[in-house]
């Protein structure tokens, strides 16, 4: 525990989100939960960008002591989990929105979320709201 307070001495806000949500696959596996609905292990392996099992254990397991997921047995099966997004999780709905957004516009290659980025761009604060209320 105290290497993660190590990491983010300087107070930095930006270092903190880092640290806590902000590398590649943290967001995508957050992606996964808030936009496409994935909860299992096995639907996080079936992403697009083929995440490497060791690096989703590890990725699922650092969102959970973050606070960002949570971890529980799945009623029908009790030898697997499921992961659901906290409060703290489904409040990135703003930062996952402006990424989308962002993205939208300076990726020039066939944009994938088109569907999403007009949902935003139609209701925005609508959409965001169902988000936060895990509606997604």
């Amino acid at each position: 525990m105290k290497a993660e307070h190590k990491k983010r001495e300087t107070g930095c806000p930006v270092a903190f989100g880092l640290d806590t949500f902000g590398d590649r696959w943290s967001l995508l596996i957050i992606r996964e939960i808030m936009l496409r609905g994935k909860r299992t292990y096995s639907e996080f392996l079936e992403a697009d960008e083929a995440i490497a099992t060791n690096i989703l254990i590890a990725r699922l397991k650092h969102l959970e002591a973050e606070g960002i997921i949570k971890k529980s047995r799945d009623p029908e099966n009790r030898r697997s989990f499921i992961y659901a997004l906290t409060a703290k999780g489904r409040d990135l709905a703003p930062i996952m929105l402006e990424i989308i957004l962002w993205s939208g516009e300076y990726d020039d290659r066939p944009f994938a979320m088109k569907d999403i980025r007009d949902k935003i761009r139609h209701d925005r604060a609508g959409f965001e709201a169902d988000l936060r209320a895990g509606k997604h």
